[in-house]
């Protein structure tokens, strides 16, 4: 399967900041067409507006959990280029949980509910169409070196990106022999919004520019499963091998992630 060229019509959730605009700035360097999903509609408008060819870009003021919304906007960005190339499903939140607070049961499904659920959900309405399409697609799904093993305190997040993972894992294997590639991409630490909050050190933390123009190479090659930068996915490789017992010691007295009603 020959990569996905210049020109390229992708479709980006979570498109209203962090990861999710800095892939929308490099793909439209690329001179793609995008289609930017997300909540706050000034947000992507002004992303949109500092693109190269403003005119050219489609905005969806959506939040990823209302599903004919998503879907919607997904009909809406195939109608109007005639197909979609890449779909990024970067939509995500982190919250800090604690099982027995019960609080955070909420959190737990707030949590799930946009990291995978949304993510089968953002796939779903391009699957058929990219069928009928003879070039090379791509399904990219965003997941996370925190899913490689559950953190203390991170419960929600943690099993979230694990799902996501998974998920796309099965995906990869249902589209095979297709035109359409599944590839996972599993950031470390990426410098957004959302790791600001983040009150422990973070390794090798990356600058969301940087990681979108690897990430796009990685895409276009159409890579099964990537940990972003390279140096996480080493770590990654020692965490899924270290024993149980000495993961327990290690990280049993780590840093927690805030949790919702924190402050």
């Amino acid at each position: 399967m020959h990569a996905p060229q210049t020109g390229d019509r992708v479709f980006i959730t979570g498109a209203s900041s962090g990861i999710g605009a800095a892939l929308a700035r490099a793909y439209a360097a690329r001179g793609a067409t995008l289609g930017l999903l997300g909540r706050r509609r000034d947000a992507l408008e002004a992303l949109a507006a500092s693109l190269p060819d403003p005119e050219r870009h489609r905005v969806y003021a959506v939040d990823v959990l209302d599903r004919p919304a998503l879907q919607a906007a997904a009909a809406d960005f195939i109608a109007a280029n005639g197909g979609a190339d890449i779909v990024i499903a970067s939509a995500g939140i982190s919250h800090g949980t604690l099982t027995e607070r019960a609080a955070d049961l909420s959190v737990f499904d707030t949590v799930f509910a946009t990291n995978v659920n949304a993510t089968v959900a953002t796939f779903a309405p391009f699957v058929d169409a990219m069928r009928t399409q003879s070039n090379p697609c791509r399904l990219v799904g965003i997941g996370s070196v925190a899913g490689i093993r559950g953190m203390r305190g991170a419960g929600a997040y943690c099993a979230s990106k694990a799902a996501v993972h998974s998920y796309c894992e099965s995906l990869r294997l249902e589209l095979r022999g297709t035109n359409i590639r599944v590839v996972t991409i599993a950031p470390g630490y990426i410098a957004t919004p959302m790791t600001s909050k983040n009150r422990f050190p973070m390794p090798f933390l990356m600058p969301a520019e940087r990681f979108a123009a690897q990430a796009v190479d990685v895409i276009a090659r159409g890579a099964s499963y990537r940990v972003l930068p390279w140096q996480m996915g080493l770590v990654a490789k020692l965490l899924r091998l270290l024993p149980n017992v000495v993961f327990d010691f290690a990280f049993s007295r780590a840093p927690t992630k805030h949790r919702k009603d924190e402050a």
